[in-house]
């Protein structure tokens, strides 16, 4: 399949199939170990009674626990299949969602902490994109609000010369690749095998993979400088060989 293939592709989550089965899909991310240092991360950040937005919320794993922690939660998401998997749980009215793009849909302008998890700025395919998410995040923080970025870390020394394929996740019931089909604009698909019993199901999706002193400029020309970086929610010292990070940016005071 050619580039323009793939990036002409919808968005998967815009699928109602692939929503409806999306917390199967990624059931160990629900999981306490994950989902609670995360919140208390978030909620730290937030502080008593703040107003956080999750871009990308999804079907709430992480805005429904953080709203029940007594935030005030925005959640955008632009796909309505998501969301409605979201409206359909308990807890739901507890989180103000909006169908809108996070590249520049706007609900508030007053935010303790915007945050978008789960590798999910790579969904944005473009560095002009990924810099407007940040631009549009700073839009929403008040002075002294952070902007918390979860994702993985390219692992391109996996790679054998010539090598543009290597393997994600293998179990049982599903197998990932993760293939680069353009290295100058750090474009990689993800293709993702679903088994049940003898019914496959394939998925693949682009996304631009990023680097965090990539992410460090794109938080600089929005205003905002790191403060804190781990290599997960724990808050483990990030090193050289840490294959993801929690990176949070500061929106000055003044």
């Amino acid at each position: 399949m050619e580039i323009s293939d793939y990036l002409a592709k919808p968005d998967e989550h815009l699928n109602a199939s692939v929503a409806a089965h999306y917390d199967e899909s990624v059931a160990a991310k629900f999981a306490e170990r994950e989902v609670g240092p995360a919140v208390r991360v978030l909620s730290e950040l937030a502080g008593p009674h703040g107003t956080a937005v999750e871009f990308a919320v999804g079907t709430g794993r992480l805005a429904l626990p953080l709203a029940a922690s007594g935030v005030h939660v925005f959640g955008i998401d632009f796909s309505e299949p998501m969301l409605n998997e979201l409206r359909a749980k308990e807890g739901a009215h507890t989180v103000h969602l909006t169908l809108g793009d996070m590249t520049h849909t706007v609900v508030c302008d007053d935010a303790a902490v915007v945050y978008l998890v789960f590798n999910t700025i790579g969904n944005l395919r473009t560095q002009q994109q990924q810099v407007q998410c940040f631009r549009n995040a700073a839009a929403h923080l008040r002075p002294g609000g952070c902007f918390v970025i979860e994702t993985i870390v390219p692992n391109l020394s996996a790679l054998a010369i010539g090598q543009t394929i290597c393997p994600s996740h293998v179990s049982e019931r599903h197998l990932g690749f993760d293939e680069i089909i353009d290295g100058v604009n750090q474009l990689q698909v993800s293709h993702h095998y679903f088994f049940d019993g003898d019914k496959v199901e394939k998925l693949s999706g682009a996304f631009r993979y990023v680097w965090p002193s990539e992410l460090d400029l794109m938080a600089q020309l929005a205003g905002m400088v790191l403060e804190s970086r781990w290599a997960d929610w724990n808050k483990t010292p990030f090193t050289a060989g840490s294959r993801a990070h929690v990176s949070v940016w500061r929106k000055p005071i003044s």
